[in-house]
């Protein structure tokens, strides 16, 4: 009996689309592409945007709170005119942190979770501690792609108190579907952060975790004076002892990526979730255990 390879499922686009992105030397692209993003150089910024805007799509530059750049990082992090993400007040609910296109969600399975259909992966792995996994053992999650057209910045989805962020160094796969079918524990295995918001309208507990990927590789958590990327070496554990208000910036990526947002038992996802679908910061997420 023949078995197929995750790789050997998928068509041949799909296929080319997994070597060309992750058969390549990951870190040193992801190193070069964080260097030639910042060159200020009008013509590098016009044709790097360019190149950017016929492979990526609209970038929504019309929502941007500035339209001239000075470099196609300025682009990628830009921020955007106020009210452009009205962010829903309803105190039942917890909003998305992000623009994303919906991925896997659901409950999750005592505290193992999915990437894709058949890809499970734990939360001790995925957080790196096994005493912080149980505080979402049996709650729900929902994964939302940044794709490289997005606005790149992440907020809080409801007003609460972060003590501290968890940095886990790793590498810097794809984390496209394609990528997704075919890389067990991809999540695992990516340079990652760990922000537990600790919410005042409730004694729970909810976790985002930005993960970084090829080209991207760099999340900015405001607070901590470093960012967290292929160079740092610093602690796993950073205090970042930090007050948010609900729709309150919180970091940003230097491209697009992933969150993984975490609740714990008692929340439920909104009912009209649905995947693929793309979510905007502020919009609702998350209903809050009933007192």
């Amino acid at each position: 009996m023949i078995t197929r390879t995750p790789l050997s499922r998928l068509s041949p686009r799909e296929r080319v689309n997994f070597l060309i992105t992750n058969r390549i030397p990951r870190r040193y692209a992801t190193l070069f592409i964080g260097w030639f993003s910042r060159v200020r150089n009008p013509l590098v910024r016009y044709v790097s945007i360019a190149v950017w805007q016929i492979f990526a799509g609209d970038l929504r530059l019309h929502e941007a709170r500035k339209t001239r750049f000075a470099s196609m990082q300025d682009c990628f992090i830009r921020e955007l005119k106020p009210g452009a993400r009205p962010v829903a007040s309803d105190p039942a609910v917890l909003v998305s942190p992000c623009d994303g296109v919906v991925g896997a969600f659901g409950p999750v399975r005592g505290t193992e979770v999915f990437q894709a259909k058949g890809f499970p992966y734990s939360l001790p792995e995925l957080l790196g501690d096994d005493v912080l996994a149980e505080r979402y053992r049996d709650g729900v999650f929902v994964t939302l792609r940044l794709k490289a057209n997005m606005y790149h910045r992440f907020h809080a989805p409801d007003t609460g108190c972060l003590r501290e962020v968890r940095y886990v160094s790793g590498d810097t796969w794809n984390v496209n579907p394609i990528a997704l079918k075919c890389i067990e524990r991809l999540y695992c295995r990516n340079e990652r952060a760990v922000l537990e918001l600790h919410l005042s309208s409730s004694p729970h507990c909810i976790a985002l975790v930005p993960v970084a990927a090829i080209l991207v590789a760099t999340i900015m958590v405001h607070g901590l004076e470093l960012p967290l990327d292929l160079h740092y070496r610093g602690p796993r554990i950073l205090p970042c002892r930090r007050r948010y208000a609900r729709g309150e910036e919180m970091g940003y990526f230097q491209q697009g990526s992933t969150i993984i947002v975490l609740a714990s038992a008692g929340f439920v996802l909104v009912p009209n979730l649905q995947k693929g679908a793309t979510v905007r910061m502020g919009q609702p997420l998350l209903l809050k255990p009933r007192a």
